[in-house]
């Protein structure tokens, strides 16, 4: 896990959650045609690979072959680290990998190596303590197991003379030469070995595999959809907390996605963990989309920030372009032309394709998500810098009116990309930027977003009829930026709600709550035929509930932010039309405790539902009440 919780850590095995992987052989063949595909999530796996869930690494493959290299490959924040862990756990236990004696794990990021070694020399101080002499575990090359966590961190030239290569294991040299001897089976030829490392460092490693031992390509592809909730779960003591924080993330379909990478998953929970704290529910939770984005990136990014402005201009260039031309495969040459062929940086955002046998291509890259692809085409429009970025894809401009221009006629595959774009532009995401990674993000595009949003939907309403909103994005993107003042401008002009045939997710759902609250001029509400999801929709029991969370909407739209009821009602919904939304006798109580509560409700029309004798006799003792003022009850 990234970062350090407050409280106590908790044990391994009750917060390890499986992993997606694929196995596939990497033979001798198949190494020198680079036939090794990697993929983003668990979205899909290279050709012949097998996917499953097991930790088991060393296990005989179809054709009954055990491999004695097993290359872990994932993007960061995929669990190559924990997987490393699991296995130590599982060896030290006695319950997998039991075919080796000793194991030894070198951390590659973290470990000072020394200039010079031998083999023996890294097993004693991989193991200080070791009673036995090192010489003597490695008489047993069958039962030794090396872990190289995080390879690619040593830096190291592959390229090594054949003839400059040890077969002693006590045979001091320059550890460059002790680690390719391993890599190479010239010592210690029996021995197995375990490395991870992240996809743009795979294809420098297929040269040195290309011995007659049998090699296995393992990728982590993530969480999958069940192995998410059971994380959710696991990260929370508490079910209700867990249910609630998981459904929070469901409802979301961008934060639902990006849970398949395991550290997203684990940012989620801790952001929500931290307003869990403080409330019993999510429905009034602030922190949208982008702002658990920005996080990600920034405990992703932690004391990496000196050379980080540059490289994020160059990047974000390039993932706008790749949006606006529906690309997300970017040749090796690409990568280069925009300066971004750093390693320290590049693996962060982007995986490595090795091209297949018969491909006449180099190596191409994706970012590790298709949502962080549109998060930094977001950025690319706000991102402060000297000038217009110039990528290998041609110039292109930071014309934010032309993004939404575009979005609003036809490119509604931009929906993504102008939701962030809201949220990165709130104030809150400004300062946050600036002060965690020192990003500047110019506040220029605030007032082209509002004038955007007040014009798109007058040009639909004819002369003289209500101003009404009948898109769901309008209020995504008002919630993603989440301010008050902001919402009320953008809103101000409008007076109608009107959606139909609409299934609301609690996502969908909080976003109207937001900006209800914050429409002083909403009067009439309009929900015809629309669902209200709570629970997961792909449960097996779970119908969607019509009526949860609309009564907490027009509540919250009956009152003038800030303003204390009293006496003198308060500006509110003089309408509410829920057509053929499915309402229930469960839904009575609550539309009974509307009428008495909301004065200002003059016409509620509730045709085709299923109210019972019983409901209605409900609904009547709300209608008795002396703050009812309704007129029209359909």
């Amino acid at each position: 896990e990234l970062g350090a919780c407050p409280r106590e850590s908790p044990s391994f095995h009750s917060r390890f959650t499986t992993l997606t992987i694929t196995r596939q052989p990497w033979s001798k063949h198949g190494a020198k045609d680079g036939a090794v595909e990697t993929s983003q999530g668990c979205a899909s796996a290279g050709s012949g690979a097998v996917t499953s869930t097991t930790t088991a690494l060393f296990e005989p493959s179809r054709d009954g072959q055990t491999p004695q290299v097993v290359v872990l490959v994932g993007a960061p924040g995929m669990g190559k680290t924990t997987m490393v862990r699991k296995v130590m756990v599982e060896w030290g236990e006695g319950t997998l990998h039991t075919q080796f004696d000793f194991v030894f794990c070198i951390d590659c990021k973290a470990v000072v190596l020394p200039t010079e070694a031998s083999v023996a020399d890294l097993v004693s101080q991989c193991c200080p303590g070791l009673r036995v002499p090192a010489g003597k575990i490695l008489d047993d090359q069958k039962k030794i197991l090396f872990i190289f966590d995080g390879f690619e961190a040593l830096g190291f030239s592959l390229v090594q003379r054949e003839a400059e290569l040890s077969s002693d294991p006590r045979e001091v040299k320059p550890l460059e030469l002790t680690l390719m001897s391993l890599l190479k089976k010239t010592v210690l030829p029996q021995a197995s070995l375990l490395i991870t490392m992240r996809p743009t460092a795979l294809g420098s490693l297929r040269q040195c595999l290309m011995g007659e031992y049998y090699v296995e390509i393992v990728e982590i592809l993530g969480f999958s959809a069940a192995r998410r909730e059971e994380y959710f779960h696991r990260y929370f003591e508490n079910p209700n907390k867990a249910d609630m924080a998981f459904r929070f993330a469901r409802g979301n379909e961008i934060l639902y996605s990006v849970c398949v990478i395991p550290v997203m998953s684990w940012t989620i929970c801790t952001i929500l963990e931290q307003e869990l704290c403080g409330k019993k529910n999510l429905l009034e939770y602030s922190k949208a989309t982008t702002g658990m984005m920005m996080f990600y990136l920034c405990q992703l990014l932690k004391h990496r920030t000196q050379v980080l402005q540059q490289f994020l201009l160059q990047l974000c260039s390039l993932a706008a372009e790749g949006i606006w031309k529906h690309k997300v495969l970017f040749e090796e040459k690409e990568i280069k032309d925009c300066g971004l062929d750093q390693p320290g940086l590049l693996s962060f955002f982007l995986n490595e394709r090795i091209p297949r046998e018969g491909e006449d291509h180099g190596n191409v890259y994706a970012f590790t998500h298709l949502h962080l692809q549109e998060f930094f085409a977001a950025m690319f429009y706000v991102l402060e810098d000297d000038g217009e970025m110039v990528s290998s894809l041609g110039r292109l401009e930071k014309d934010v009116n032309k993004l939404l221009e575009s979005y609003n006629k036809s490119r509604k595959d931009l929906n993504i990309t102008v939701r962030f774009l809201f949220g990165l532009v709130s104030q809150k995401s400004i300062e946050y930027m600036d002060k965690t990674i020192g990003c500047r993000i110019s506040p220029r595009a605030r007032e082209e977003l509002l004038e955007w949003l007040q014009g798109r939907h007058r040009s639909l309403s004819h002369p003289g009829q209500a101003l009404k909103l009948s898109e769901m994005d309008t209020f995504h993107f008002l919630f993603e930026m989440n301010e008050k003042i902001f919402t009320q401008s953008a809103l101000g002009h409008f007076t109608d709600l009107d959606l139909q045939d609409t299934k609301l997710t609690l996502y969908d759902q909080m976003a109207l709550s937001f900006c209800i609250q914050h429409w002083a001029g909403l009067g009439c509400v309009t929900l015809q035929g629309c669902s209200f999801q709570w629970q997961d929709p792909e449960a097996e029991l779970d119908a969607p509930l019509p009526w949860v969370g609309v009564v907490p909407w027009l509540w919250w739209a009956g009152e003038q932010p800030g303003q204390v009821r009293c006496a003198e009602p308060p500006l509110s919904v003089l309408s509410c039309r829920l057509q053929w939304c499915q309402l229930s006798e469960s839904c009575c109580a609550e539309l009974a405790a509307l009428l008495a509560e909301h004065p200002g409700l003059a016409r509620l029309e509730l045709g085709d539902s299923s109210l019972g004798d019983s409901g209605v006799r409900l609904l009547c003792e709300g209608l008795r009440t002396p703050g009812c003022r309704l007129r029209i009850l359909r």
